[in-house]
């Protein structure tokens, strides 16, 4: 099987707060071609994921990880989840803190018969992990935090997903060389939010895989929620859809209900596919031939698929 991965940074309206296209396009290339390269070496799809993931976790420049936006009580709380579709395996953490990559929770997860944890129970688990405290706060996410304190909390949530360098949830999907198929979505959440608030990044809606296709979400939380848009999508092909049209359908659907969100994909056949009803969506891919990227696809609902 010819390899295939896709990844992305995040949806909103504008990538002048994150450096410019081709500062991001050098990010998430980079990104790509490290995971290519493990791909072609035979790695599987799940730990290409988890690989791609940490990476994106990583860089500041996107909302997971560090560089995380701070809620509503000065807090970091992070989600992620992997879903394995070889074995239809889902595993996920919520609102967890002071590490540095939440997709290593949800990965150890993978083997653990409680596949979910959340806020206290998330960290004794991390504790049991022995994993190293970190703290992902950003000069950056501090100093919009406190200016936004200032204005009692009153920016938009279109200016939190794009325009702040940082934020945007971050995705992997792959495809290995055995035709196995996985999916992992992490966030720093949407900034700002109530205590308790839990994000799709960490549920099915937003982060789902079967040995048909796999599937991670972007945008506002509660849209991917509302459409349960990951599922959604991957259920479509199950059924006997094909790629663009399990897009096409589930895309229409959001517009029309005025949803703000993205997603990527890749199905059994290898065909790759994005999707946006928000003006931008931060991702890039590799084919087996070449890499491309959606940083200059023109505002508004577009789907791009990859016969």
């Amino acid at each position: 099987m010819q390899p295939k991965v896709i990844i992305h940074g995040g949806a909103g309206s504008s990538l002048g707060g994150k450096g410019g296209v081709e500062v991001v396009r050098q990010s998430l290339y980079q990104i790509v071609d490290e995971l290519y390269g493990l791909l072609q070496n035979n790695t599987s799809a799940l730990d290409v994921v988890v690989r791609g993931c940490q990476l994106l976790e990583d860089e500041p420049r996107f909302n997971a990880g560090t560089g995380s936006v701070l809620q509503s009580d000065g807090q970091i709380r992070m989600s992620a989840s992997l879903m394995d579709g070889l074995s239809h395996r889902f595993s996920g953490v919520i609102n967890v803190s002071r590490i540095k990559n939440p997709i290593d929770v949800a990965n150890s997860l993978q083997a653990s018969p409680d596949r979910v944890l959340s806020d206290n129970g998330a960290a004794e688990f991390v504790r049991e992990l022995g994993l190293s405290v970190y703290n992902p706060l950003t000069d950056k996410r501090l100093n919009e935090w406190l200016e936004d304190r200032k204005q009692n909390f009153s920016r938009s949530m279109a200016d939190v997903i794009a325009e702040s360098p940082g934020t945007g949830t971050i995705g992997v999907v792959a495809l290995d060389t055995e035709g196995r198929l996985a999916a992992g979505t992490s966030t720093g959440g949407k900034g700002f939010e109530k205590i308790g608030r839990v994000s799709d990044s960490a549920m099915p809606a937003g982060n789902y895989a079967t040995g048909s296709a796999g599937i991670s979400c972007t945008g506002i939380g509660e849209d991917i929620i509302d459409e349960c848009l990951a599922a959604k999508i991957v259920i479509r092909v199950t059924d006997g859809f094909s790629m663009k049209a399990a897009f096409e359908r589930s895309f229409a659907e959001a517009h029309e209900h005025k949803r703000d969100l993205g997603a990527i994909g890749i199905d059994a056949n290898g065909i790759i596919a994005w999707g946006k009803t928000s003006d931008v969506i931060l991702a890039a891919f590799h084919d087996g031939h070449k890499k491309g990227d959606s940083l200059e696809v023109q505002k508004g609902t577009q789907i791009f698929v990859a016969e």
